[in-house]
């Protein structure tokens, strides 16, 4: 099958400017079970047992972790020092999509579809259990290769017979960890450790079926140990967010 090929132009470079270097061997057929998404605040008092738990699973390599600041808790008197409105939007958008309108934080999205308190730890290892091996969410496998000029990401035809996709490709830049020492607001006088800390979110193309292949310029890429990136295949309905059908975290090099 003849595939469709994008590339992005140099707008992006700037954007991408700190994207971890991929590994110059052969690309991994590892594919993670889950996508967990976190939606926290700086000035959320309730929020930094979920941070712990985001951050225990962001080292684990079959999970997906992504922490998003969102900014409606900057009115308690401490503006987050993360957030973007866009990661609001997001969550919002979610809740729009599932019809229950329920935004708070700490709330974890699990694969674009279920969602769950932050902190509930048995609760999101059991939804992460399900979408494994009842649902088999994550079926569209991404794979990742990088030389001295591109990076791409490659996706594949869908299954023949299935239902018509449309989905969006995202990626993510985070920083790996980040600490943030709070000055005023519930957390005043603590210093905040987060991991996956998304920076920036960003469609960098459409999947609708068809085997793909996107190019992202590194050209004038920098390297930065601290940041890392991610790339999802995301349903979309109406410009909300729903079910994820692929993920793969950009690795970075040994050596």
């Amino acid at each position: 099958m003849k595939q469709h090929r994008h590339v992005i132009g140099t707008a992006l470079v700037a954007a991408l400017s700190s994207t971890p270097t991929i590994g110059a061997e052969a690309p991994s057929s590892a594919r993670p079970v889950a996508v967990v998404e976190l939606f926290t605040s700086q000035g959320c008092a309730n929020c930094p047992p979920a941070d712990a738990f985001l951050s225990d699973l962001s080292r684990e390599a079959d999970v997906v972790a992504l922490s998003y600041a969102v900014d409606y808790w900057d009115y308690m008197g401490w503006k987050d020092t993360a957030a973007k409105p866009e990661f609001t939007r997001r969550q919002k958008a979610y809740a729009e999509r599932r019809g229950d309108h329920d935004v708070f934080t700490p709330q974890v999205v699990i694969n674009g579809r279920a969602r769950l308190v932050g902190s509930d730890r048995a609760g999101i290892r059991r939804e992460i259990a399900a979408g494994a091996t009842v649902r088999h969410d994550l079926t569209v496998p991404i794979e990742l290769e990088a030389n001295r000029e591109a990076l791409q990401v490659r996706l594949p035809d869908a299954p023949a017979g299935g239902e018509p996709v449309h989905a969006t490709v995202w990626l993510a830049r985070f920083d790996e960890v980040r600490s943030v020492s709070v000055g005023r607001g519930e957390n005043h006088g603590r210093t905040l450790s987060y991991a996956h800390l998304v920076r920036s979110l960003q469609p960098i193309g459409m999947w609708k079926g068809k085997a793909l292949t996107i190019e992202l310029p590194r050209q004038e890429m920098a390297t930065d140990p601290n940041i890392g990136c991610a790339v999802l295949i995301q349903d979309v309905e109406q410009d909300r967010p729903g079910r994820i059908l692929g993920a793969r975290i950009c690795t970075a090099p040994t050596s």
